[in-house]
Order: structure tokens, then C-alpha cells, then sequence
């Protein structure tokens, strides 16, 4: 199921324009995020249409939860959000702190799920929404897109593993398609190899140099970069490796981004989990604005940041973070009337969901920042130790071994 997972993942036939496929903005050599620094990728029938958010890693996805208001979904045994959303109105939310993340581990707030906007639980039910999109790779319908499983060249794979009678049911074709690549992205150890210098560091077998290690530190300071509050760095209680996310959504207002084409009509506004593409949550405006916070693993290799890609380097993240609430003038352009166009992505109803407690955040204009210049360089410095890829140094023998040299 896997290998015909691959096949499929790799089949830019399937596309309208036959020359995309999912490894095209998935691409397997930039760990499986774009392959370019474009706020979004092309595809269409003629690769002309330009996307609306950025392209996320597909990386180390196996362990993200289903979308849920709240760390457990136990209690809801009808698999609606509405008696989650009910119980979240009232509840209260524990700041964010790297110094004890536990605490807001149990907030009754947004989690979990696949997409910027956490709307498909599954990575089949991922796999289908760029296949037919037409701002994607505009499969065009399932019966089109069986029509051209039937032809492929592994097509007789499929038929092996799920007999002849598949071929003439089009619906399940690409269901079973479209799980195999799911299957492909959990069997294939490349989508999660845990093999950065990170990884070997916590089993022992990596020092982190002088710059990594003070990067680190800042990582985890509460009151400081706080990194760490949304970006869990810490083994799971089974010993499993950290995600560098908490899986929650936030509202950080990133300036807005006018390389994206949806941005040239002021009146859009990508609203993260009330739309446009998320729709069952459209009338919860406490919502509005919020995406997912992703993973750390392997960012210092990408070329774009946030959901509108609006930054291309770690420099600029960290600058955000530092100067938006303390010299937003370093953040935000100026408007046409001459003001700073503060939180200019979202409409002024929703700029009351903006996270404004969260430490580095909460800070007054004037104010020093939270981190500085060089702080942000030893940042970026332990950034580049969640890369995949590392090579340990040889271990040293043992004394007994030494000795028998």
C-alpha cells in the first residue's frame, strides 16, 4: 500500500495541467515543504494560479492530532464541535510559558488537525484537497482523477492488492489512492526520521557549540524569546521526541502580505479558522484570525514563514517577534495615510484575538525588546540543530576497548 502511495505521491498525470504532483510543493529534497521562496505555489491547468497561504511541511505528521476545542475529545462521544465550543466559552486560558507548558497544555482552545486551519483530521483527507483544487493541482473531479489512476503505470499494483473489480468503482479508487499515499507518508521513515542534531544531542551523542547552547537557554526563558511556551521541546512522558509545537492555534498578526495575488482586493482577508476555506467555524469570532503554530523541525532550511509567507528569513521571524508590540514601525509598512499599518492582515473586528499576553509578546511601544540582535543570532544558531540529517561524531571507545588497542 505504501509503495503505491509513493507512486501516486510522485504522478504529476493526475494534475490538470499533468505537470504537478504532490512532491512538486511537497518536495522530498527541501523536507518535504516548496521548493522555491514564493508566498505560495502555482498550479492550475497552466501552473498561472497562485495559492493563498504558504506551503506547509508535510513532515512529522504522523503523531498530530485530530482537531479538537481543547487537549482531550473523549467526552464528546457525537464527534460534533458543538459541545467543545460550549464548554470552551467560559473557560480560562493559562498563559503560555515555557517554563511550565503543562499549564496550558489543558487550554480549552483550538488544536490539532491538518491544514493552516486544522480542517482535515487525516492525512487521506489532506491528500484529496490539493488533487481537486483548482488553485492546485485541479484534478477536476474523482471520475477524472480515476480515469487517470486507471492509466497509470502501476496501475496493475492497485489491481493486485485490491483485485479488478477496483478499477471499475472510480469513488474508491481514489479513496484507496488516496490512503495509500497516507500509508506512504507513516511508512516512509524520510517524512519523520528524528535524526537532527536535536535528536542526538538528547541521546547524548551531539554538544551543542557555545552560540546553540545560549540559543537554547533563550529558547526556554519564559521571559525572554519563550520559544518553547508554543514550541514544546521536551520528550513525551513515553520518551517519544518533541514536535516543537503544541499543536494550538494563535492569532499573531503578520503584516500582510501583497506578493500574495488574494491580497490585491483589500476587502479579502485570510481569516485562518473562520475561513474562507474552514466554514464550520465562521460564526465563532473569537476565532477569527487564528492558524496553527507548526513545527519548528527542519525550519531554518525553509524560504518562507507564516501562513502568507510573508518572511523569507529567520532574521525576520525573530524581528517580528521581538519588535511588533515594542517598535512596530520595524514590523508593519507604513499606509497610504501616512500611519503604520498595525495588524493590517486582519480586520479591525477580529484584532481583539491578537495574542497579546504571551511572552515576548505584551510589551508597550518604547520599551526594549525581548531579545536582542545577538540573542536572535543564538536563536537562529539552535534553529539549526532541529535540521534532519545531522552526523554524529564516531562514539569514543570505552576504556576496555582503548585497552585492548
Amino acid at each position: 500500500m505504501a509503495r503505491i502511495g509513493r507512486y501516486v505521491f510522485h504522478d504529476a498525470s493526475l494534475s490538470g495541467s499533468g505537470l504537478l504532483s504532490c512532491a512538486s510543493c511537497h518536495s522530498p529534497t527541501h523536507f518535504y515543504g516548496p521548493p522555491n521562496g514564493n508566498p505560495a505555489m502555482y498550479g492550475g491547468p497552466a501552473l498561472s494560479r497562485q495559492g493563498v497561504r504558504a506551503v506547509p511541511s508535510l513532515m512529522y505528521l504522523e503523531r498530530e492530532p485530530a482537531f479538537a476545542i481543547g487537549p482531550d475529545n473523549a467526552e464528546d462521544e457525537t464527534g460534533t464541535l458543538a459541545p467543545m465550543l460550549a464548554r470552551s466559552v467560559t473557560a480560562a486560558r493559562a498563559t503560555k510559558s515555557a517554563g511550565d507548558p503543562a499549564a496550558a497544555s489543558a487550554n480549552l482552545v483550538p488544536q490539532g488537525g491538518l491544514f493552516w486551519d486544522g480542517r482535515a483530521d487525516t492525512l487521506q483527507q489532506q491528500a484529496l484537497v490539493p488533487l481537486l483544487d483548482p488553485l492546485e493541482m485541479d484534478g477536476g473531479s474523482l471520475a477524472a482523477v480515476a480515469t487517470k489512476l486507471r492509466r497509470a503505470a502501476y496501475a496493475p499494483h492497485v489491481v493486485e492488492l485490491f483485485g479488478p473489480g477496483i478499477l471499475n468503482r472510480p469513488r474508491l479508487l481514489v479513496v484507496e489512492a488516496l490512503f495509500a499515499v497516507a500509508r506512504y507518508q507513516v511508512e516512509d521513515p524520510s517524512f519523520h526520521p528524528y535524526t537532527s542534531k536535536f535528536d542526538f544531542w538528547l541521546e547524548g551523542r551531539a554538544r551543542f557549540t557555545p552560540a546553540e547552547a545560549r540559543g537554547y537557554a533563550l529558547f526556554n526563558d519564559p521571559q525572554r524569546a519563550n520559544c518553547a511556551g508554543c514550541h514544546l521541546d521536551r520528550p513525551g512522558p513515553d520518551g517519544t521526541p518533541p514536535l516543537f509545537t503544541d499543536h494550538q492555534f494563535e492569532a499573531l498578526s503578520p503584516p500582510r502580505n501583497l506578493a500574495l495575488h488574494a491580497n490585491r482586493d483589500p476587502a479579502y482577508f485570510d481569516l485562518g479558522l473562520c475561513g474562507p476555506y474552514r466554514r464550520d467555524l465562521h460564526t465563532e469570532a473569537r476565532y477569527c484570525g487564528l492558524f496553527v503554530t507548526p513545527t519548528l523541525r527542519n525550519v531554518a532550511t525553509r524560504h518562507v514563514f507564516f501562513h502568507n509567507g510573508v518572511f523569507h528569513s529567520l532574521q525576520q521571524v525573530l524581528d517580528f517577534y521581538a519588535f511588533r508590540d515594542v517598535d512596530p514601525a520595524r514590523v508593519y509598512p507604513r499606509g497610504t495615510d501616512g500611519h503604520i499599518a498595525v495588524n493590517d492582515d486582519l480586520p479591525p473586528g477580529d484584532r481583539a484575538n491578537i495574542d497579546n499576553v504571551d511572552a515576548p509578546f505584551g510589551r508597550h511601544p518604547g520599551e526594549a525588546p525581548a531579545i536582542t540582535a545577538g540573542e536572535e543570532r543564538d536563536i537562529i544558531a539552535f534553529l539549526g540543530t532541529l535540521t534532519d540529517g545531522y552526523a554524529p561524531p564516531p562514539a569514543a571507545p570505552s576504556p576496555e576497548a582503548a585497552a585492548a588497542r
